[in-house]
């Protein structure tokens, strides 16, 4: 090659590869937004309307189901939602969200009304597509919220449908529903005593829910050092935790002292306190909240960033 072609090539090399040195920045540009879409951040509090049906949007759609449950031995009801477009051709996340103690299965749907709060989600594109299981957290074979709600049998059944989740219902709903089956696609989160049960059973089941959250959580919490005996086996395995209540609450404590704790072993949470007392008001925001945050990427250092409002 004589020498003064050189320059000649140099030239040609740059012409070639400008254009392509562009479509790879574009493509990285493409993954980074793609990745990022459904990425966490700090999600705020509901606004006014997040709960209030939108007729100008699609819906999902919420069934009943009932299965049979060895643990109690009989056929129990829970209710599924499955979100809009649901499909048997994609696999989807679920979120297993429990009631409290004077409700069943139907309570977050009579009272919270998750199916509007998910739908106005996912028409403006903040929640990955995930199914809902609300299932009766009562698990005895009268397991209606009927006469002494508080009587010794009825708080044990409560303790006892961590049993018939893990064995019966859960096995339920993936052979019957398009699902994914690892525990980074499985969550738990519930109000009040469904809370309660949230942490008990998903920190006490790591190997079987990587997102936990707990609304207002009851009595029925195990002891900090219970829940979480191994700090580091928490901080590995815990893709999130959020722990929610009103700041007027009489029941605070229990969370407050999961927090001190969670805190003092530097296993990182989300520890959200917004005014409000025990009701359904800071339970569907705790709903709206959680539902943004899991199944997604996770940004840890976004934690301290939520708001802990003083009690009074």
């Amino acid at each position: 090659m004589k020498q003064n072609n050189l320059p000649e090539m140099r030239s040609l090399c740059f012409f070639n590869y400008k254009p392509i040195a562009r479509i790879i920045l574009t493509l990285l540009v493409i993954t980074t937004i793609a990745g990022s879409a459904f990425a966490q951040g700090v999600v705020q509090p509901a606004a006014a309307g997040f709960d209030v049906v939108r007729s100008n949007i699609k819906h999902g759609k919420i069934d009943t189901i009932s299965y049979a449950s060895k643990t109690v031995d009989t056929v129990r009801r829970a209710l599924i939602y499955t979100p809009p477009g649901y499909s048997k051709k994609k696999k989807y996340p679920v979120l297993y969200l429990l009631h409290g103690i004077g409700g069943d299965e139907k309570e977050w749907l009579n009272g919270g009304h998750p199916q509007d709060i998910l739908d106005n989600l996912y028409a403006d594109g903040k929640i990955v597509p995930m199914i809902v299981v609300l299932p009766n957290g009562r698990a005895m074979k009268n397991d209606r919220a009927t006469g002494n709600i508080m009587a010794a049998d009825k708080i044990a059944a409560f303790a006892n449908f961590e049993k018939d989740l893990l064995t019966d219902l859960i096995p339920y709903v993936e052979k019957n529903f398009s699902t994914l089956t690892d525990r980074e696609h499985r969550a738990v989160a519930g109000l009040s005593m469904g809370g309660g049960q949230s942490l008990n059973f998903g920190l006490g089941n790591l190997d079987k829910f990587a997102w936990v959250g707990a609304f207002s959580a009851a009595p029925n919490t195990k002891q900090p050092e219970q829940l979480v005996p191994d700090p580091e086996k928490a901080k590995k395995m815990l893709k999130l935790l959020f722990i929610s209540c009103g700041a007027s609450d009489n029941l605070i404590y229990n969370s407050k002292r999961t927090h001190d704790y969670l805190a003092s072993k530097g296993v990182p949470h989300i520890y959200f306190i917004e005014p409000g007392v025990h009701d359904f008001k800071v339970w569907k925001n705790g709903l709206y909240m959680f539902s943004q945050l899991i199944f997604k990427p996770v940004d840890t250092s976004a934690f301290s960033k939520y708001t802990v409002a003083a009690s009074n």
